[in-house]
């Protein structure tokens, strides 16, 4: 389960009208309980400040919700309230800022009046204080909408999630077991590149501390994990020793995670281990292949936006406009939709013994497909691809691999929603999906997030300082 974004509330005011019209004030107030408890409705904590009129009402309460330890602030306008009251509080805050532009009324139409108007003028507060933001050069995000609406909440949430996923990213340690794949280039990139851009520390750990940390798992440890893998999966297809095993070596993986801090490992395939599959459940990144770089965004995208999944392309449907993900046996066990059977693979890519993997289908609907591409001069591209895991899988052909199929998402009649201007040729479907996506120089290695999760994806690219596409 993804971390809970913690929101610091700031409702401005404006202290004319508590010289003019005192008895507004209960009326605005609880509009502001409102706004928190709706945010609250969207999974986020909301930590809310006093209604703030003037500048030293806004300087207290940013210091106060910095030393509370949220992750972001977010201002609701109750009312007009003068821009250079809370100006340079909120410029000069390290904490990402989103602006709340909402009223309490749905309509206000032909039927309006004074009254009305006093409650839902707030809009004009916020373009004054935006227009300042931006003259300072502050990054903002803004949340539009009234204040019931599914839209309102999906972009406060969404920043939020985006928020979190971003930091993160930037305290990302990530633990990379054995030796990486020799001439495997894409997501090839140094150290201290990762750690520069994107404050992902990769720790090199040699395969022989895995045997170490076995040597220090308890027999009763191994017998608890797989009590519980029992518990959770279908595990009549998996010898007792080969379950044992996975079990075994999965405890000494998690182990030294765990011991060094780390947010995500990732494995050269040839020295695999089943782990993956239920880390991933636990919210710890993974990628294959000695990825540090994809494994630690996997790791931030399962804290901030919660379900999702190492994957890769393999094979693409032409008939059927649909494209074949699998890897080599790790996929997040969170996303199963249904039954959950874990299978003795037959392994020939390595000299371990043979893994239990799981086998699932996941589940089916909206989804996201993310990856962090490496572009030139030591940069970095978030790019996201809008589409649909499909009603197909497990199938018999692939008894012992993780699978399923995708479409690409509906681009309707805008195929501006979902591309930049360079990347609108080639059409929908798989073929534009794939033309796009390697036009913008995306790795093999990917991430599936569940849900549309495009514009929260965006805005974490704002965040760390990344590039981003739609494709």
């Amino acid at each position: 389960m993804a971390d809970t974004p913690k929101v610091g509330l700031i409702p401005l005011y404006i202290a004319l009208y508590d010289e003019v019209r005192p008895d507004s004030r209960p009326v605005m107030e609880a509009f502001a309980a409102r706004v928190a408890e709706r945010l609250e409705e969207g999974g986020l904590e909301v930590v809310a400040a006093r209604v703030c009129c003037v500048r030293e009402e806004v300087e207290r309460a940013v210091a106060d919700l910095t030393a509370a330890g949220v992750d972001l602030l977010a201002t609701v306008h109750l009312a007009y309230s003068p821009s250079l009251e809370s100006v340079d509080a909120l410029a000069d805050s390290a904490l990402p800022l989103l602006l709340l532009d909402t009223t309490p009324s749905a309509s206000f139409g032909e039927d309006a009046d004074g009254e009305d108007m006093m409650r839902n003028h707030g809009i004009h507060g916020v373009q004054d204080l935006s227009c300042m933001l931006r003259r300072r050069g502050r990054e903002y995000a803004l949340a539009v909408g009234h204040v019931d609406s599914e839209e309102f909440l999906a972009e406060a949430v969404g920043f939020a999630r985006a928020v979190v996923a971003a930091a993160r990213l930037r305290e990302m340690t990530v633990l990379v077991f054995g030796d990486k794949f020799v001439g495997m280039g894409d997501f090839a990139v140094k150290p201290k590149v990762l750690k520069r851009t994107l404050g992902i520390k990769v720790k090199r750990v040699p395969v022989s501390e895995i045997a170490g940390a076995m040597a220090e798992i308890e027999e009763h440890e191994i017998d608890s994990e797989m009590a519980a893998d029992r518990a959770r999966f279908d595990c009549s297809g998996v010898p007792e020793d080969v379950l044992r095993t996975s079990a075994h070596v999965g405890l000494a993986v998690r182990r030294l995670v765990r011991e060094a801090g780390a947010g995500a490992f990732t494995f050269n395939f040839q020295s695999f281990t089943p782990e993956a599959s239920k880390a991933m459940a636990s919210d710890v990144g993974y990628a294959g292949e000695a990825d540090g770089m994809t494994a630690g965004f996997v790791g931030a995208l399962l804290r901030g936006i919660g379900d999702a999944t190492f994957t890769e392309m393999f094979c693409p449907d032409w008939e059927g406009d649909s494209v074949f993900m699998s890897h080599m046996g790790e996929c997040n066990v969170a996303l199963a939709e249904g039954e959950v059977r874990l299978v003795e693979k037959d392994y020939a890519f390595g000299d371990v013994s043979n893994p239990a993997v799981p086998v699932f289908a996941v589940r089916r609907g909206p989804a996201t497909l993310v990856n962090l591409a490496p572009g030139p001069d030591d940069s970095f591209d978030i790019i996201a691809a809008p589409v649909e895991v499909i009603d197909r899988g497990p199938t018999e052909g692939f008894p012992s691999v993780p699978h399923y199929w995708i479409k690409a998402g509906n681009y309707g009649d805008d195929p501006a929603r979902w591309a930049g201007p360079a990347l609108r040729a080639g059409g929908g479907g798989l073929r534009g999906l794939l033309r796009r996506y390697s036009e913008a120089g995306g790795t093999h290695h990917s991430a599936l997030v569940m849900g549309d999760q495009a514009e929260t994806l965006r805005q974490m690219a704002k965040l760390v300082g990344a590039g981003f596409v739609r494709v």
